[in-house]
């Protein structure tokens, strides 16, 4: 007997999204792609639970720590580009704030003289309000304003906007923590360019990867992903010992997926839909650029690039203007 689900347990955004896009087949594999970062953090405790993923040794050591180098070697550049004493400081995907905190405070000590207004902007209230208080708790009140912002990317153009008025003319966009690898590269790029002015300066703190797949995988197939992305087939009704957590590298990115165990009927709403056995549900994907095709694309949009890479080859620092 096929089991049914009831409502209560069902988030009516992810199963909308997953009635919408449907299924495409894979040979006779069944694949329902959902994988949309915007989906990631609906809940506080999804929310949270990226936060915990932030904090393993693997991930503080490969993006965190070398993020941070690159723009203490780098801030010099950025304040020459900038050349301005009032800034907005847009942090995008802002998480908990604790990137925008160690910006900030390399920012201060290097001109003390200027303000900052900053904007965090997520699609999550929880994340928001983390890094507001996270701000609020650091050494930089005196130069800092707030202006904050619940929004997904596709809404920065009116964001960046809104910010330029009195004597906050010019923005500093922050896309840091490895974020464009969640999105089409080329979308996002032409989105965050279109938003800019001549003055404007975006920093993108990215991942370089040449590894071979299964190295690659390796960082991605742990307990702390599978603790985040989980909550996805868990809000379509599904069950942890109905779900199977599974990692591949192909088209160039990492994809994160569950497949499905045993056949499972869920109601919601008036529809029906049937998972089969074997079915999978695409969560995450995760691209990855060497080192040439990460500086191509920024050459695409943006006239004047300066590119950082870590002394390991595994991460750079994007400093760009329109």
């Amino acid at each position: 007997m096929v089991k049914s689900q009831s409502k209560t347990e069902i988030n009516d955004l992810i199963f909308k999204e997953l009635i919408k896009r449907g299924y495409a087949l894979e040979g006779k594999t069944r694949i329902w792609n959902i994988a949309d970062s915007k989906l990631w953090y609906l809940t506080s405790e999804q929310s949270q639970a990226f936060l915990d993923l932030e904090k393993d040794k693997g991930y503080q050591r490969d993006i965190i720590e070398k993020e941070m180098i690159l723009i203490n070697l780098n801030l010099d550049s950025i304040l020459k580009m900038l050349n301005v004493t009032k800034i907005n400081l847009l942090d995008l995907g802002c998480g908990d704030g604790k990137k925008a905190v160690i910006f900030l405070k390399k920012l201060k000590e290097m001109k003390p003289d200027i303000k900052v207004k900053y904007c965090p902007v997520d699609i999550s209230s929880y994340m928001i309000e983390k890094a507001l208080n996270k701000i609020k708790e650091a050494d930089v009140e005196e130069i800092v304003k707030f202006q904050w912002n619940v929004s997904d990317f596709e809404n920065i153009e009116n964001i960046t906007s809104i910010l330029r008025y009195g004597d906050y003319k010019t923005n500093l966009i922050l896309l840091l923590g490895n974020t464009l690898g969640n999105f089409e590269i080329n979308e996002l790029l032409y989105e965050i360019r279109s938003a800019m002015n001549d003055k404007d300066v975006l920093i993108i703190g990215n991942g370089l990867d040449s590894r071979n797949p299964e190295e690659i995988l390796k960082a991605y197939n742990t307990r702390q992903v599978h603790n985040f992305l989980k909550h996805i087939p868990l809000q379509l009704g599904l069950k942890d010992d109905e779900i199977e957590f599974g990692t591949r590298f192909q088209n160039s990115r990492v994809e994160i997926f569950y497949t499905i165990k045993k056949e499972k009927k869920i109601e919601f709403n008036q529809r029906k839909l049937t998972f089969h056995e074997g079915d999978q549900i695409l969560v995450s994907v995760s691209y990855k650029y060497n080192s040439d095709d990460f500086k191509s694309f920024l050459k695409m949009y943006f006239g004047k690039t300066e590119i950082s890479i870590s002394k390991d080859k595994s991460y750079a620092l994007a400093i760009c203007k329109k």
